[in-house]
């Protein structure tokens, strides 16, 4: 099974005082396969792991190891993203968010590892409908 993970999973896997930490941690034993993302939410965990920089480092190693997969975004897929940005606009989704949204459709991904509950049980992947979200 081929999972999405958004900034949430990955910081509280690497933050041990994370109030989610535990339950990530479990999650992600339970999946196959490496976490599939993108750089815009490589970049959200840069920010919000800003204080423990060794935290950010293992994120770092854990992309090298193959753990966790970058999938590529073309600068041509912009308009794609753009277009998820104005069809959600009343959430104000994050570009993260619209990202993974477009990914998940693009991909044919139908799970998405995220703490944003309220968010991505709306957003739909395309025709493909709702994502399925962990931890559930």
């Amino acid at each position: 099974m081929r999972v999405l993970t958004d900034t949430g999973p990955l910081v509280a896997i690497l933050s041990a005082t994370d109030q989610y930490h535990e339950v990530c941690l479990q999650t992600v034993q339970n999946l196959r396969g490496p976490l599939l993302t993108c750089w815009p939410v490589i970049t959200e965990a840069a920010w919000l792991l800003q204080s423990t920089p060794m935290a950010f480092e293992r994120l770092l190693r854990s992309i090298s190891d193959g753990a966790v997969e970058i999938l590529p975004v073309a600068g041509k897929e912009a308009a794609g993203v753009a277009e998820i940005m104005k069809k959600y606009g009343s959430l104000r989704p994050q570009f993260a968010d619209a990202v993974l949204v477009y990914l998940a459709a693009r991909e044919n991904i139908r799970t998405i590892f995220t703490l944003d509950r309220r968010d991505f049980s709306v957003y739909r992947a395309g025709r493909k409908g709702r994502l399925r979200i962990v931890p559930e």
